[in-house]
């Protein structure tokens, strides 16, 4: 039976989801060699794990079984055993629908020991309060004036980007396909509709007040007023807590992408990886998902998006009919960062000088459709 991983202090851990478990890869600060543990939760569509840094050892996983449903269980020792929730993520009676699919699982703030939280499909937000054994709904979201108009996207209406604020615990940013942005300034008592500036070309009107299709937002830790946003239709910035966005498409290929990644010690420096969703230029509701022109290219902006630069140093460049999943980019802490994109195909490829260079770190892997990272504590 697989195990989980043997880790020093400061190693680095790659949790990886996939169609058909997850897979967790390790290795010291140098980054060069890799030991492979998995697969764990073998069968199960594994859409993402974190690292609670907090505590020791500490993972969670998101896993949707096709006989058990959706669940989160943690491990306290980097895998090796696995302690399911008491009570997982499931709607009130009085709720029409069930939870299908766990997307995301986001370990709390540092001064909120036992704080999880997760993002599901239908849409919602949920919490634990005591590390992961027993989850509850934050119905002010789910409530909202607006949720009559949130609509399935390509995957699902699902709430995939949770961005607690580091400085502020009474604040946090959550992202809904095809919703938007929703962000809370009181703890989650109430929610806004943050999306002023972005498009939904695909709408009659591509300026509603939710309908958007984000697909991932990330903020930097040393700067929680900015955010960056992956969606649909663009990328796009804000400074001002998602007031306001920016639209900073321009210089890319597409408009197109799901996966994003911000440089962890430098919150000017983040990258993408543009895609084709079109069949011809004017269709923004295709499903063609395979990097622009087949070639896989990294896109880096080392000034918060006004300036683009393709990174294909070590990435196949012809006939690359490669897809990357929403969560499938990771960076991790090192000075020189380590960025981490895992594919359909089952590869992953890294780069461990900040995006100059890349290798092939795993390949015949399932489907992937996370890569998270973190630093062991």
């Amino acid at each position: 039976m697989p195990r989980g991983i043997e880790a020093n202090r400061g190693d680095i851990v790659l949790m990886v989801g996939t169609r058909k478990g997850a897979f967790l890869l390790t290795s010291d600060r140098t980054r060069r060699n890799w030991s492979v543990s998995g697969p764990l939760h073998a069968g199960s569509d594994i859409f993402h794990m974190a690292y609670d840094d907090r505590e020791e050892g500490t993972l969670f996983a998101g896993i949707n079984s096709p006989i058990w449903g959706p669940e989160i269980q943690r491990s306290h020792d980097l895998g090796t055993t696995w302690r399911k929730a008491e009570r997982n993520p499931q709607f009130a009676e009085t709720h029409s629908d069930s939870v299908d699919k766990v997307w995301h699982v986001e370990p709390g703030r540092p001064g909120d020991p036992g704080v999880v939280y997760a993002g599901v499909s239908p849409a919602a937000l949920f919490k634990s309060m005591d590390g992961g054994d027993t989850w509850d709904e934050v119905e002010s979201l789910t409530s909202h004036p607006t949720h009559d108009l949130w609509e399935a996207g390509f995957g699902g209406m699902c709430l995939h980007s949770i961005v607690p604020d580091p400085t502020n615990g009474d604040r946090m940013w959550v992202g809904i396909s095809a919703a938007g942005i929703f962000g809370t300034e009181d703890g989650g008592s109430t929610w806004s509709t943050l999306n002023t500036g972005l498009r939904a070309d695909f709408l009659p009107d591509p300026f509603p007040e939710v309908g958007y299709c984000p697909h991932k937002m990330l903020a930097h830790p040393s700067m929680p007023e900015r955010l960056y946003q992956q969606n649909h239709c663009g990328f796009f910035r804000s400074d001002s807590g998602a007031r306001e966005w920016l639209d900073l498409s321009e210089g890319l290929p597409s408009r197109f992408g799901l996966v994003m990644g911000v440089h962890s010690n430098d919150p000017d420096t983040v990258y993408v990886v543009p895609e084709d969703n079109a069949v011809k230029e004017g269709d923004v509701g295709g499903g063609v998902r395979y990097v622009t022109d087949a070639k896989f290219r990294v896109y880096r902006s080392r000034d918060a998006g006004a300036d683009w630069e393709p990174l294909t140093n070590g990435l196949p460049q012809r006939n690359a009919y490669l897809h990357a999943m929403r969560e499938g980019m990771a960076t991790d802490s090192m000075e020189e960062c380590g960025i981490y994109v895992g594919t359909t195909t089952g590869q992953i490829f890294y780069s461990r000088d900040d995006g100059d260079s890349w290798e092939l770190l795993i390949d015949y892997l399932p489907p992937i459709n996370s890569v998270d990272c973190g630093t062991v504590v």
